[in-house]
């Protein structure tokens, strides 16, 4: 009898968005009222980690903007609500450190 278990765990699959993702996202931010500084923001973050997977053969850092992009615009109404609301915002979280810095 072996000590090894029956069967090879596997690794967790990294989080891959849909292969559209990234153009449903622009279409979403062009839409929004933000566009104006939220399109050249995703299209700065989309460039750098189309560069950075082309010297390291990874798509990890463009499924990391769509990730981080798709996380900005569903939080987006919950930021509106709470600044319509007249809350005191000087305590803030920067949203960076919420979901991690940029790539």
């Amino acid at each position: 009898m072996s000590a090894q278990p029956d069967h090879t765990p596997t690794p967790a699959t990294p989080y891959a968005p849909a292969p559209g993702a990234p153009a449903e996202l622009l279409t979403q931010l062009r839409a929004d009222r933000r566009a104006a500084h939220w399109v050249p923001a995703f299209e700065r973050d989309w460039a750098k980690a189309l560069d950075d997977a082309r010297h390291t053969f990874s798509l990890t850092p463009l499924h990391e903007v769509v990730r981080t992009w798709q996380l900005r615009v569903a939080a987006a109404p919950a930021v509106d609500a709470f600044m319509d609301s007249g809350r005191d915002e000087t305590d803030f979280v920067d949203l960076d450190d919420v979901l991690g810095g940029r790539p």
